[in-house]
């Protein structure tokens, strides 16, 4: 053999060495990528089962957000109702008030002087009569 010969077959058990040395982390890589594929797989099974999910949650939460819409729209009908009839109310207790209200409490008035004015002459009376029969 000869001194190129020698160098050659040197050269041939380096690309040897070097190619074993290299299989091992491609090998390694190839498992990887294999899991990676069924972390995928099993990624997407189980995803479109969720988004389907969601999508009927996404649909059943719009139509209750809708019938909330019509509810406040409800509500804000009521609230003015209510107040015109408070605003009603108010005038009729007014004009309860000037009409019968107001002619009762002068009555009532007039009925407690005339009450008093009675109390007062029978105190009177009563006076003169002890004083007389004294």
């Amino acid at each position: 053999m000869t001194v190129g010969q020698i160098a050659g077959l040197i050269a041939a058990l380096a690309v040897v060495a070097l190619v074993a040395l290299l299989a091992v982390p491609l090998l390694k890589l190839g498992g990887v990528l294999d899991q990676l594929r069924t972390a995928v797989r099993d990624l997407d099974d189980s995803t479109v089962p969720i988004l389907e999910e969601l999508k009927g949650t996404v649909t059943v939460t719009n139509d209750e957000i809708a019938k909330i819409g019509d509810v406040t729209t409800d509500v804000h009908t009521v609230s003015e109702h209510v107040t015109e009839i408070s605003s009603r109310t108010n005038e009729l207790s007014k004009v309860f008030t000037e009409t019968v209200g107001t002619p009762m409490v002068k009555v009532a008035g007039l009925a407690h002087g005339i009450r008093q004015a009675g109390a007062a002459q029978r105190a009177g009376r009563l006076g003169r009569r002890a004083r007389r029969n004294s």
